[in-house]
């Protein structure tokens, strides 16, 4: 436990570290407001005793207007405290929700996999949102409560030794009650964090898949799901809540105990004449004063509770580390790559493996067509050949290098990819298509539209390239947004291009109009193209036919055509492309 909280603190010092000039600052405003704080029942109890024993108007109005000047000064003090505060607060957690976000884009696809987005949007927005706000809270209400705390009770030991020992002690006491009782509910907190990470996690699954759910019927049935992870989300904050509030009240039993006892010590001082009335009103005020930072003290306490578990969410999250590692730094050949797979095996889950022992040798500049079933390995093989997994045995070259020897950035500029579903974001049309790289000129992206078959597309946009493209692309076509992909890897100008069923959804004119697009994009480049249907292969200088992560048969497009006893030769001649399916 002490070594999981020495990483915790150890992880946000590392973010609040930067900031020491506005934390230096942020503690000395919140010393000067302790200290105005602790400075004007002083000035009160110097006017009641003042006017106690009749002393002049004088001294009077001194201490009415420094009473007024201390209390407006300590004001302006606390606003640009908390002002302060939370800068540096939001400050460091920005930092922190940055690098987790980086963090997040470098995991392996495995992780991903076994996470919702929702989740990882749970953590990367929600716990550490909840971190900025009860940082910018925390200094303010916990540490200056604490710091208030030790200034009520020294000034209390100066002006009545006894009452002030009596005090701290009884503080001492209500704190360690209090952190006790709170600790109960450390457990109920995670498991509330964890239920509302997958209620986020449900909801952005269920909403990027509402069309398939209401053309299928399945409305209730999301409903019934909905309203099962609510009350597991409601069932599990009200069972902390409760705990927490147990600890509450215990808290203020004790403290209502102790307040009672230093009212009656109070009282019997000032009857056996030790002290005088203007000690027993600081006596009183300062109880009250002392009562607030403590009220404060057990707020960010429970508070504390459900964000150590933000923490620890987070510091989980940053401790994994991807398994795929860059390479030392190899540069692959310009040109078309060769790709050259040797004994390749892979599963993504150990007891069921995808690919066997997967032997070829695509030349450059050749187009290979990879047939087969679904969950035959097609897809997994161009996911190896991107190193977003690593093979279990056997190896891949590109244009004769290991592709575990190039850097992980350079290995991925030199492959393209065009899929089915093309990602398109909330941006311009420029950074749609350079993908937010600003080195490249307009005049490429002008001349990449121009190639694909889009400039009549680009002449009907009312700002050009850039126009703000809306969320998700949804002003384009089908056709249009496979042609913007087209267009990237002709930005990208890739050695090998990998294109998975990049025309399968589209009616036979658009396809037609992509395939124009599709031959310009294939020169003087090696290229993989996944493929159901048949005439996608066409223009391929070899079939590869897959069946159960092992080749079954393997050729150039004319032999196998010519080969009555093929595969390939009798999916021509019977047409059975669903067998493919």
């Amino acid at each position: 436990m002490k070594r999981r909280r020495n990483r915790y603190f150890t992880l946000l010092i590392c973010y609040f570290k930067p900031q020491w000039p506005r934390v230096l600052a942020m503690a000395l405003l919140l010393f000067g407001g302790i200290g105005l704080q602790l400075v004007n029942p002083l000035i009160v109890r110097f006017f009641i005793d003042t006017a106690t024993e009749v002393g002049s108007l004088r001294q009077l109005t001194r201490a009415g207007l420094l009473f007024i000047g201390v209390g407006l000064v300590h004001q302006a003090v606390s606003a640009f405290a908390s002002y302060v505060c939370s800068d540096v607060s939001w400050r460091a957690t920005n930092r922190l929700r940055s690098d987790l976000t980086g963090h997040l884009l470098r995991l392996d696809m495995s992780f991903h996999h076994s996470r919702t987005p929702g989740e990882l949007m749970e953590r990367v927005d929600g716990d550490v949102g909840r971190l900025a706000a009860f940082f910018s809270d925390f200094v303010i209400e916990l540490v200056g409560g604490l710091m208030l705390s030790l200034g009520v009770l020294i000034v209390l030991m100066f002006e009545e030794w006894r009452l002030g020992a009596i005090l701290a002690a009884f503080v001492g006491f209500y704190l360690t009650v209090h952190v006790r009782a709170q600790m109960i509910s450390v457990p109920f907190w995670h498991a509330e964090r964890q239920a509302g990470a997958e209620l986020s996690g449900f909801l952005e699954e269920r909403l990027s898949g509402i069309r398939d759910i209401r053309a299928s019927g399945a409305i209730a049935y999301t409903m019934r799901r909905f309203h099962e992870a609510v009350r597991r989300a409601f069932a599990t904050a009200f069972k902390a809540d409760v705990i927490t509030d147990v600890g509450w009240s215990i808290s203020n039993i004790v403290f209502a105990a102790g307040f009672s006892a230093a009212m009656a010590y109070g009282a019997y001082l000032f009857r056996a004449d030790v002290i005088t009335i203007g000690t027993v009103y600081l006596l009183i005020h300062y109880l009250q004063m002392l009562h607030t930072p403590l009220n404060r003290i057990q707020r960010q306490v429970e508070a504390f509770q459900s964000i150590r578990v933000g923490i620890q969410r987070v510091e989980e999250l940053t401790t994994i580390r991807p398994e795929i590692h860059d390479g030392p730094g190899a540069i692959l050949p310009p040109g078309p790559l060769s790709v050259e797979c040797r004994s390749l095996c892979f599963s993504y889950q150990p007891e069921k493996q995808v690919l066997h022992d997967l032997t070829f040798r695509l030349g450059p500049g050749k187009v290979l067509g990879l047939l087969g079933r679904t969950g035959s390995g097609k897809t997994t093989l161009s996911r190896l050949l991107f190193r977003l997994y690593d093979a279990g045995s056997g190896s891949i070259r590109l244009g004769g290098t290991d592709i575990r020897e190039p850097r992980l950035s350079h290995l991925r500029t030199r492959i393209g990819l065009v899929t089915q579903d093309v990602q398109l974001f909330q941006a311009s049309v420029r950074d749609n298509l350079t993908l937010f790289d600003e080195s490249i000129g307009d005049h490429r992206v002008m001349d990449a539209l121009q190639v694909v078959g889009l400039g009549a597309w680009y002449d009907s946009l009312p700002e050009g390239i850039d126009t703000q493209l809306p969320p998700g692309g949804s002003g384009l076509s089908a056709g249009e947004a496979q042609l913007v992909a087209f267009a990237r890897v002709f930005l990208r100008n890739p050695g090998l291009l990998i294109l998975d069923e990049a025309s399968s959804r589209l009616d036979a004119a658009t396809e037609r109009r992509l395939e124009r697009a599709m031959d310009l994009l294939l020169l003087s480049r090696t290229a993989i193209v996944i493929a159901h249907r048949l005439s996608t292969v066409n223009r391929a200088d070899e079939i590869m036919i897959l069946e159960e992560g092992r080749m079954i048969e393997n050729g150039t497009h004319a032999n196998l055509v010519k080969d009555p006893d093929s595969i390939f030769s009798g999916l021509l001649r019977t047409g059975l492309e669903g067998v493919l399916r």
